[in-house]
């Protein structure tokens, strides 16, 4: 029996002569209804007594809670996460906390609602998940922005033998120019591996990555959603040679002389621009034009990181090395 149909039944229970009792034992009908339906109510929807939110606490002071392992009930309601957040953030405040980092599942999503009106605001969100943020701290919020950049990353395949580069339409633009296959970067992958991915995935060619070019960088751009957007391109050497493009992505595909793409107005002013930076490659030598790639060690124990910079060479002279003063 529902609590709403069991209620009904009490009341009618108090029913005299047609009407509702209005005599003395009014009080004593309220008192009993009141009673009983807090009871029902408890029983039907049970509090998570001792439910308390915990996060693990950053080195910043920050506290990160993640609402899947907080243990709610899948049904959990705005008022009660509400309550459980007001309480936490009383503690985390008198604890000197300075943020509080709340991701929220998409199954919970009715609790970022309840997050709002404790001032938390959204930072980012990912496929499963939304990250709302709030700052404890004194003055301003010092807390982060999310990722203020996309990666894009070309791949201009190189044959040295004859002087050609390895060139596409896309299908789905505008304007028809000749410009290096390439794409968006995914989390994790390194600039090069980008490179060769994409140039395989277009065209069918497979290649190696031997150098970074050039970058450009375009604020507000329009396939980024209102973010800037940071193109790279990579200098690569054939390994194949065969082309079999994709026809969902390219209208056409081709080897073309460098001179000819440097020169030619079916292409955009940035491939003229490498085009032309290749020329200089092949006739004087790519160390010239390379910026290459050194892995290093991260400060972070465990960790490296890929630098890209104009080579060296195999020592470095006395003269160019740091004094120890």
């Amino acid at each position: 029996m529902s609590a709403c149909a069991a209620v009904s039944k009490l009341l009618r229970l108090f029913v005299f002569r047609g009407q509702f009792c209005g005599g003395r034992t009014c009080g004593v009908t309220r008192t009993a209804v009141r009673a009983w339906s807090r009871t029902a109510t408890r029983s039907q929807f049970p509090r998570a007594e001792g439910t308390a939110l915990t996060g693990r606490v950053d080195r910043y002071g920050g506290v990160t809670v993640n609402l899947a392992d907080a243990g709610l009930p899948a049904d959990v309601s705005e008022s009660f996460f509400g309550g459980l957040l007001r309480d936490a953030l009383v503690r985390w405040r008198a604890e000197g906390k300075v943020a509080v980092w709340l991701r929220v599942p998409i199954a919970l999503s009715r609790c970022a609602a309840a997050a709002a009106t404790h001032g938390f605001a959204f930072h980012h969100a990912r496929r499963d998940h939304a990250v709302l943020a709030l700052w404890l701290g004194e003055g301003e919020s010092r807390l982060p922005g999310f990722a203020t950049h996309q990666v894009g990353v070309a791949g201009a395949v190189v044959d040295e033998s004859n002087g050609k580069v390895l060139v596409v339409q896309d299908r789905n633009k505008t304007k028809n120019a000749w410009k290096f296959p390439g794409g968006l970067s995914d989390p994790g992958e390194n600039i090069g591996a980008t490179a060769v991915r994409e140039v395989f995935e277009e065209t069918g060619v497979r290649s190696e990555f031997r150098s970074l070019l050039s970058i450009r960088q375009q604020h507000d751009h329009p396939g980024a959603f209102g973010m800037s957007d940071m193109y790279v391109i990579c200098r690569l050497r054939p390994l194949t040679y065969d082309i079999d493009f994709c026809t969902q992505e390219c209208l056409r595909c081709e080897w073309l002389p460098l001179g000819e793409l440097a020169r030619t107005a079916d292409t955009t002013p940035i491939t003229s621009r490498v085009a032309a930076l290749l020329l200089r490659g092949l006739k004087r030598g790519f160390e010239h034009i390379d910026l290459a790639m050194e892995e290093l060690p991260a400060v972070y124990s465990g960790r490296f990181y890929q630098l890209y910079h104009r080579q060296l060479g195999p020592t470095l002279h006395s003269a160019d090395a740091p004094s120890s003063n």
